[in-house]
């Protein structure tokens, strides 16, 4: 499949979906009346937006019980008023000439779940919890790093906040990320406080946000149930919630097609065992911002690579070998098959429906001609090598991997790709060891609204992979591709911004760190009944605002 992309910024973020009109069918039809039961892959660690980890389980509930000042519309890129009232602008006077203060009108009415009423105390309380607990699997570091310097409260309904430099990405990338929902005060230091570094069990488990759902029950291992809240200031929603937890695949594929499930998460895989399904809907538009890839380590101790792997530890320091990888991946088959035609190649590092992203930049496909031509200069091609790549098993990464392997193992029968598929947790402790004790490892990025995101934690030498994979150890002129990322990260001008990430993508294309096999397209599998669908991959997976549906 080949979809078709329009140049302009509005045009291009793709990862807002229009909402679906469902077809009419009879009360008697449907199941479950009054609950919406989705089928998730797997279980929250955290319901605290301090601690919740990017990308995972938790940012799921995060976004149904709690909000934030701004959020993303469900149609679009924009952001639109949440708990604040207006969107700050230069135009509005709610950033400051220099672009350094940010002023939010907060909402006046709102209360939280346990009663209590909404002030800029809250919010800044809020704000400045998250910072000081500042916990490693949380995502407090987009507030920390390089990003605020100071919170006030100008009175109870305006926030003040002010930044260390000029952000173009501050409202997209911390205001509106889970991490910047608000919580109540007085429940918070009811129930332990905060203090630096420490988790609070009381919020791990209970929510008291401001959210259209209030927390029902939460078995472990088994569902979450989520509650209208009646006093919701907004729109309120229109069905209760039972998230149905870890459902194996075919689980899923079978309750849906029964009717037990309203909506399950899926990926393509699915699409086989679903399309024609009586009564069930695929929606199959757009792509999500989490591309897929596979990372390069070029920061290797001695000694700490698995015992079958014959590489040097600077192996990958040569751009010709990661260019090489790159060149011989077989990005069709991967897309045709595990995706099952649900995908698109993208260049280095910005993914379709990101500002900035250039519809002109070089894209890998598969040249083994070329390829071979670089491992043959490398000086690896007649001796050859044995290497391993790490992944979760029984998923999508694996299955890259996989392609991975049938690739280079083609290529020339002296090249091993050794695809270490291991449980989630054995994986997480692997992808979050440092250093890295795996020459590469698969899995995808975290879904971010704004480029600078991506290229600080994908692709900067100094940002968070760039420390833990060495990328200073191959990048020819590693403070040029930074300048340029710094550059991009505070220019306000958009059409000078939106060069400077069209030359990184350039620059990137000739020096790789990341072999990007394609970007997912949007899959979820629906009962006919379900209306008012909207999927906003904008929003933590499965990009659903579960109050907004009906049925």
């Amino acid at each position: 499949m080949r979809m078709e992309w329009r140049s302009s910024v509005a045009a291009i973020v793709l990862g807002a979906s229009l909402a679906v009109a469902a077809p009419m069918v009879l009360a008697q039809d449907v199941s479950n009346p009054g609950v919406l039961v989705h089928a998730a892959d797997d279980e929250a660690a955290s319901m605290d937006p301090a601690q919740v980890e990017p990308g995972e389980a938790g940012e799921t509930i995060v976004l149904q019980v709690y909000e934030r000042l701004l959020e993303f519309a469900p149609d679009s890129p924009d952001l639109i008023p949440g708990l604040a009232t207006e969107v700050p602008s230069l135009a509005n006077g709610l950033i400051s000439e220099d672009g350094l203060t940010y002023t939010f009108p907060i909402r006046e009415g709102v209360k939280f779940h346990d009663g209590t009423e909404l002030t800029a105390h809250d919010v800044k309380y809020s704000w400045d919890r998250a910072m000081t607990m500042n916990l490693p699997e949380g995502n407090a570091g987009v507030m920390v790093d390089n990003s605020i310097a100071s919170t006030r409260v100008v009175d109870d309904y305006t926030f003040e906040v002010t930044v260390k430099e000029v952000s173009a990405s501050f409202l997209t990338r911390v205001v509106a990320a889970m991490v910047a929902s608000v919580v109540s005060e007085e429940a918070v230091e009811a129930n332990g406080g905060y203090a630096e570094g420490e988790s609070n069990t009381f919020m791990t488990t209970n929510v008291v946000g401001t959210g259209p759902y209030t927390l029902g029950t939460w078995n472990r291992g088994e569902n979450i149930t989520l509650e209208i809240f009646e006093d919701y200031w907004g729109t309120p929603a229109n069905l209760d919630v039972r998230i149905v937890i870890g459902g194996d695949p075919d689980v899923r594929v079978l309750g849906l097609r029964a009717g037990e499930y309203d909506t399950i998460e899926t990926d393509p895989s699915f699409i086989a065992d679903l399309e024609g399904a009586d009564g069930v809907t695929i929606y199959q538009e757009g792509l999500l911002l989490e591309p897929i890839h596979i990372g390069f380590n070029l920061n290797i101790p001695e000694g700490v690579l698995p015992s079958t792997d014959t590489i040097p530890t600077d192996f990958f320091h040569d751009k010709r070998i990661r260019q090489a990888f790159n060149y011989a991946f077989n990005y069709e088959g991967f897309i045709q098959g595990p995706l099952a035609g649900f995908g698109e190649p993208i260049p280095h590092y910005l993914p379709i429906g990101i500002f900035g992203y250039d519809p002109e930049a070089p894209v890998f496909e598969q040249d083994l001609a070329k390829a071979e031509e670089l491992f043959r200069e490398a000086g690896v091609w007649d001796e050859g090598f044995e290497v391993s790549v790490i992944t979760e098993s029984n998923n999508l990464f694996a299955l890259m991997s996989l392609v991975l392997k049938d690739s280079l193992e083609g290529l020339n029968p002296k090249f091993r790709i050794n695809v270490l598929a291991v449980a989630e947790a054995v994986f997480d402790d692997a992808h979050a060891s440092d250093p890295l004790p795996y020459a590469m490892w698969a899995k995808n990025a975290d879904p971010a609204a704004d480029p600078d995101a991506y290229m600080r934690e994908y692709v900067h030498p100094d940002g968070s992979w760039g420390q833990v994979h060495g990328f200073r150890n191959g990048y020819a002129d590693p403070d040029r591709i930074a300048e340029l990322i710094d550059a991009g990260g505070v220019e306000l001008d958009t059409e000078r911004r939106a060069e400077i990430y069209a030359e990184l993508q350039r620059l990137l294309y000739d020096e790789p760190m990341w072999l990007i096999a394609a970007q997912e397209g949007v899959t979820l599998a629906q009962r006919d009944w379900v209306q008012n669908f909207a999927m906003q991959p904008l929003w933590p997976r499965p990009s659903l605002k579960f109050a907004l549906l009906d049925k």
